[in-house]
């Protein structure tokens, strides 16, 4: 197996778990709870966090067709999904970027994933670099939304993400 096939089928399986314990987590909250101010960006709702964590991998395996993942296209993304705001609507737009991200990376499409982006996270990368930098991203984000929704809803949330589920993502070591 080649360097690049071990790196689309880990970020494959890291992306799976992330995403489906990102669905997981949204399917378990009220409407009401999705709509709760973060303390820390107090502009952004828990849904907008939500949102954040499942736009962006998508941004991300996007950018092979966009040809970037600028603050243009981030802006076009969040005006596109702003209707989105049930747990419902949420969690279904989750399971579909799963789907579409992990076919993506099970397709072998070795043109499309050494295409060469601009990114505002990272730079000029490739789509595979872009996709490790967001998983990174992505899964640090959900670190925050379980620590909101343990201590800040006081919900203890059924079948998270696991340490092995997440092991060997690079997240930050401080949560905010």
């Amino acid at each position: 197996m080649s360097p690049k096939d071990r790196k689309t089928r880990w970020l494959a399986e890291k992306y799976d778990a992330m995403l489906a314990a990102t669905v997981r987590a949204i399917r378990q909250l009220s409407n009401e709870q999705l709509q709760q101010h973060l303390p820390w960006r107090e502009r952004w709702t828990l849904r907008d966090l939500m949102m954040h964590v499942l736009s962006f991998p998508e941004l991300a395996w996007l950018s092979h067709q966009h040809g970037s993942m600028s603050t243009d296209d981030m802006q076009a993304s969040n005006t596109r999904l702003k209707a989105l705001q049930t747990s419902g609507e949420v969690a279904a737009y989750g399971e579909g970027v799963r789907q579409h991200l992990i076919a993506f990376l099970q397709s072998n499409d070795t043109a499309a994933f050494d295409r060469v982006v601009p990114a505002h996270y990272g730079g000029e990368v490739t789509v595979l670099e872009l996709l490790t930098i967001i998983l990174s991203h992505s899964t640090h984000h959900l670190k925050q939304a379980y620590w909101f929704i343990d201590h800040e809803l006081g919900t203890s949330l059924v079948n998270p993400a696991t340490d092995e589920d997440l092991e060997g993502i690079a997240t930050p070591a401080a949560l905010f």
